[in-house]
């Protein structure tokens, strides 16, 4: 890093911020490989639109993206989210706000396809180790929606844990254990309750120093309790669900990062109505539906499609009981899905050459950036 005299013992103190929010050696060698003359590296912990709260070795500040970034960046999903590490100038010699001249490499990103016909990627965050899927015990349980967020764990590169939240709501909660365990196979399953004080232990060994946590879930699920629960304060508000369904509204409006006393550092995001899968680059459906591959690659023929062909391993289990007739049409299901986004997507990229590519994007940035700023998180 570029240090010397006073400020190196100003770094040092500071680097007690940057430990403090997941500061940790693959971080500090992509900066090594990154770092130009006068930059620093600072941690995306918000994104408020055309300013981003950040964090680094001078403590919390805000910063943009410099001019000539927000002209190179092409699609809104280069854009920093929250978790990402940013190469930063700092605007004086002693505030912690600055400008962000470039991103380092990701080691993960958690996204899904933004709301609207134009299939667009909508990073929830990035640089998350492990991805908590919260699923709450409540009349809102749903193993084909856990499924969903399966396949967007997989592609994102971080670990899947299922967090199931409100253990105390449940009649019977280990046939529900049970049930989430033979469709997440090999993923960690834990039954938590933050009003029962159920599952701490068990949650609280994940949360080693230096490790990035997200959670996600439907609205309701209680992500924004587990949070303050784990911290031992309200960092964030919460609300009571509705009775009659088991619905919540938002209450956590944007993604943040937070510390954890235990080491940790967890991002908490807004609650979705309905999770639209992107792109499956990286075998995420697949691996969701691993026990489905694995019979697949029984059956007679090799195209098989698994509905009425002769010697198809797939529906003799659903036959004898080994697999459950709506996880199939789940994994139909979202197969279509993806292979529709990815043909638009495809579609999309075609027309933009056409059109110009990158000098079209550029000139419609503006309103492309605030199209995002005003869409909600579903």
């Amino acid at each position: 890093m570029h240090t010397g005299g006073n400020e190196h013992r100003n770094i040092q103190t500071g680097h007690e911020w940057l430990n403090r929010f997941g500061w940790n050696a693959r971080a500090e060698s992509s900066f090594a490989e990154q770092s130009r003359e006068g930059m620093f590296p600072a941690r995306i912990t918000a994104d408020h639109g055309q300013k981003y709260k950040i964090v680094s070795e001078r403590g919390e500040g805000w910063a943009e993206l410099s001019g000539r970034q927000k002209y190179e960046l092409e699609e809104r999903s280069a854009f920093p989210a929250v978790g990402d590490w940013v190469l930063l100038r700092y605007l004086t010699e002693t505030a912690p706000d600055g400008m962000i001249h470039g991103l380092l490499p990701r080691s993960s990103r958690i996204s899904r396809r933004s709301a609207g016909t134009v299939p667009v990627e909508q990073l929830i965050a990035v640089n998350v180790d492990l991805l908590l899927l919260v699923a709450a015990l409540n009349h809102d349980f749903n193993l084909r929606r856990l499924e969903r967020y399966l396949v967007m764990a997989w592609n994102s590169g971080a670990n899947p844990v299922i967090l199931l939240s409100k253990a105390d709501l449940a009649e019977d909660p280990e046939a529900i254990i049970a049930a989430v365990e033979a469709i997440a196979p090999g993923v960690p399953v834990i039954a938590v309750s933050a009003k029962e004080n159920q599952g701490r232990e068990q949650l609280e060994a994940l949360l080693k120093p230096g490790l990035t946590i997200a959670m996600t879930g439907s609205s309701g699920a209680g992500k924004s309790t587990i949070l303050n629960w784990l911290c031992g304060e309200e960092l964030q508000a919460t609300t009571e669900v509705r009775e009659d369904d088991s619905r919540g509204r938002h209450t956590t409006t944007h993604r943040e990062l937070f510390p954890l006393p235990q080491g940790a550092v967890m991002i908490d995001t807004p609650g979705m109505r309905e999770l639209q899968l992107w792109e499956d680059e990286d075998g995420g459906w697949a691996e969701a539906f691993a026990d489905i591959e694995k019979l697949a690659a029984d059956c007679r023929f090799k195209d098989c499609r698994h509905e009425q062909e002769a010697g198809c391993a797939v529906l003799a289990a659903i036959r004898n009981g080994e697999l459950e007739r709506k996880r199939l049409d789940n994994y139909r299901r979202t197969e279509r899905e993806l292979k529709y986004q990815h043909a638009k997507e495809n579609q999309r990229k075609r027309s933009q050459h056409r059109t110009g590519g990158k000098k079209e994007l550029r000139r419609d940035k503006g309103a492309q950036r605030r199209r995002y700023e005003l869409e909600p998180m579903d």
